[in-house]
């Protein structure tokens, strides 16, 4: 592997496209229960065009009525995308948890992007670095 890493490989539109139409349960890392937040807007954004929002934050409760949980491993069933709200030094174990919870795809928000995605595509997801989930979605619907 290179050490050679550009976030332009991950932002390509097929994989968007891709985990829009594939993807209908989306676990929220980071997601918080303040309305002002960016995961927040962005997750009741995508709840309203009828995708499943897993909250994932240990310093919640619940969010949107639903139970947060404290990690991916300990979400019920399977996720389709981990939706990153995190900065970029926490996505290393995000990166492995993803891969060993099996979801298909995996999304970092804005201002997020770490060279260990790289090994997410390797594992076989789809995925997409420094990009808002919900301006893509309106921009591609």
């Amino acid at each position: 592997m290179t050490n050679d890493f550009s976030v332009a490989d991950f932002q390509r539109e097929a994989d968007m496209a891709w985990i829009f139409e594939h993807c209908r349960r989306i676990a929220v890392v980071g997601l918080s229960s303040k309305p002002d937040r960016a995961s927040h807007g962005v997750s009741r954004f995508m709840l309203a065009q009828g995708y499943d929002i897993v909250p994932v934050n240990p310093l919640e409760a619940e969010v949107f009525g639903r139970a947060s949980h404290p990690d991916l491993a300990s979400i019920p069933g399977a996720i389709d995308l981990v939706n990153v709200f995190r900065r970029p030094e926490d996505v290393p174990p995000i990166v492995e948890a993803a891969i060993a919870k099996g979801a298909k795809a995996l999304w970092l928000q804005l201002g997020v992007a770490h060279p260990s995605i790289r090994q997410a595509r390797d594992a076989g997801l789809r995925v997409v670095a420094d990009r808002c989930l919900m301006i893509e979605w309106q921009r591609l619907a």
